[in-house]
């Protein structure tokens, strides 16, 4: 799946100066923040908390483990995370957005979620971790919106412990074409509309599923993870594939 040249990106469907990316992608999450958990349920009926359950479960996370929630947003999974690390465990959610981060914070904080939670403002491309620290990374519906795809699985390497895994939640290509025809008329008829109804803002949604046609599909992922120098890369597939957790290891 091409990313545009050198010095071009792609932004949904348009084509644009790759330094312009960053911003465009955060104008979209300044507007959507508030209303993002809202969204999220009603543009997926509620099946994303499936989703990132299973996510969760797949990640195996125990007492005392360092855990990155990267393009955390909102902090779903990092509420999830916190419990499951303990006092003696720690959670970073990292987010480009500081929008989201502060939704994501006070969300969290209304919770009591506080004592091993931190928060970090953060690009995925060149993330500001040391070598070697983490024992698992997540992100979730964030990396189709990274300009280079690449550096960021590289970055997320090399931030992790050998031996720690990380998991890409992230939409993906429906597997049968009736699916497809069905999902494209709802991503491109419905979810803008819906957009406009419930956060004014029907361009941030159109952007939004054309981002998840551009993002490349299962396998080319699954290569682009080997090719960073993760091991044991596998996929699975969540309704027909609308969605796919990739999982792979440092060794």
């Amino acid at each position: 799946m091409s990313q545009g040249t050198e010095n071009s990106t792609h932004f949904g469907y348009k084509t644009v100066e790759t330094e312009q990316k960053a911003d465009m992608v955060a104008g979209v999450f300044h507007s959507v923040a508030a209303k993002y958990d809202i969204m999220n349920d009603v543009m997926s009926f509620g099946i994303h908390r499936m989703w990132k359950r299973f996510t969760i479960e797949s990640a195996g996370a125990r007492p005392g483990m360092k855990v990155l929630d990267l393009a955390g947003g909102t902090g779903d999974l990092t509420a999830k995370f916190s419990h499951l690390v303990g006092d003696r465990g720690q959670v970073t959610l990292a987010d480009i957005n500081d929008s989201m981060l502060k939704v994501g914070r006070e969300k969290l904080r209304d919770k009591g979620i506080v004592g091993n939670v931190n928060y970090v403002q953060a690009n995925a491309e060149a993330l500001p971790f040391p070598d070697n620290h983490f024992d698992i990374i997540t992100i979730a519906f964030g990396l189709r919106n990274v300009t280079d795809k690449d550096a960021a699985i590289s970055s997320m390497l090399r931030v992790l412990k050998p031996g720690g895994k990380l998991l890409v939640l992230e939409f993906s290509k429906p597997k049968h074409e009736v699916m497809r025809k069905i999902y494209d008329l709802y991503s491109f008829k419905v979810m803008p509309k819906m957009g406009a109804l419930i956060t004014q803002d029907a361009d941030s949604y159109e952007y939004l599923a054309e981002s998840i046609r551009m993002h490349p599909d299962q396998e080319t992922l699954k290569g682009m993870m080997q090719t960073a120098g993760f091991e044991q890369v596998e996929y699975t597939n969540m309704t027909d594939g609308v969605v796919a957790l990739h999982k792979g290891y440092k060794f």
